[in-house]
């Protein structure tokens, strides 16, 4: 008796539960455009990315986010440094001179800040065959941003896919899904058509793709996230999905805490840590 009961818990407890396997890191990465903080001194973006778990920023020349002054870019470059986060790209900056010393300052302030990648906004066919120059010299990718119906010139991704499609790779887009789907295409699609040219995203949602005033947190409105960041995945985009939160300037925090809970959690259905 003393031998079998002594045995007993041996039996019982000998197979323990294996430990669950860690989800990867989704191909892309979750980042954030700084003009979701438009009305926040740089500091305070740096705090609310720290708060967010974010370790990347697109950021624009807004505030002191990202100056155009030297002195003012280094001193901001240090602070994103000194926090570790990475600017993984600037902008939206507007090319609407179709002159060398006006596109070459431009692809200055990137280099000083280490961007990699530049969002892109303005220009025309002609003006993009002399930005293609800067590009391969600086080897900054260059991803000209979609703004939907009101844009003169790039409603949709694919206005900007039939201009640069025979250029240098790194011409390319950064495909703003709201203003996409406002423009009439669907950004599954449009995702898929441009492929390799894909630079950047700026990720947002809409109640109404008719209206540009409809736009909600992440994941309360009728954007195919899910279908996007599958299409995202077919097309081995390896670059950053940037939120850019345009409602509640203010007090954005509580919006933005949702958005990003919600692109984290359809990653994590698809097998992903965000």
């Amino acid at each position: 008796m003393l031998a079998a009961a002594a045995s007993a818990p041996a039996a019982a407890f000998a197979a323990a539960p294996a430990e669950p396997t860690p989800a990867p890191a989704a191909p892309f990465q979750l980042g954030l455009a700084s003009y979701t903080f438009r009305s926040f001194t740089r500091d305070k973006v740096i705090d609310y990315a720290k708060q967010l778990k974010l370790t990347s920023i697109n950021c624009k020349d807004v505030k002191d986010h990202l100056p155009m002054d030297p002195t003012a870019e280094a001193a901001a470059v240090d602070a994103y440094k000194a926090a570790g986060i990475t600017v993984t790209g600037a902008g939206t900056v507007y090319f609407d001179k179709d002159e060398d010393d006006d596109i070459r300052a431009k692809f200055e302030y990137l280099k000083r800040a280490g961007a990699p990648m530049v969002v892109a906004g303005g220009g025309t066919p002609a003006i993009l065959q002399r930005i293609e120059k800067f590009v391969k010299e600086y080897n900054i990718l260059f991803a000209l941003h979609n703004h939907g119906p009101e844009d003169k010139m790039w409603h949709s991704p694919l206005d900007v896919l039939k201009v640069v499609k025979n250029m240098d790779i790194r011409m390319g887009c950064c495909i703003d899904i709201g203003h996409c789907a406002r423009a009439g295409v669907n950004p599954v699609d449009a995702v898929k058509a441009v492929g390799p040219r894909l630079h950047g995203m700026h990720a947002k949602d809409l109640a109404n793709y008719e209206s540009r005033d409809s736009q909600v947190d992440v994941g309360d409105g009728i954007m195919p996230i899910h279908e996007i960041f599958q299409a995202l995945i077919a097309v081995k985009y390896k670059g950053h999905v940037d939120l850019e939160y345009e409602i509640h300037g203010d007090d954005p925090m509580p919006g933005v805490i949702k958005s990003y809970s919600y692109m984290r959690g359809v990653l994590a259905g698809m097998g992903y840590k965000g």
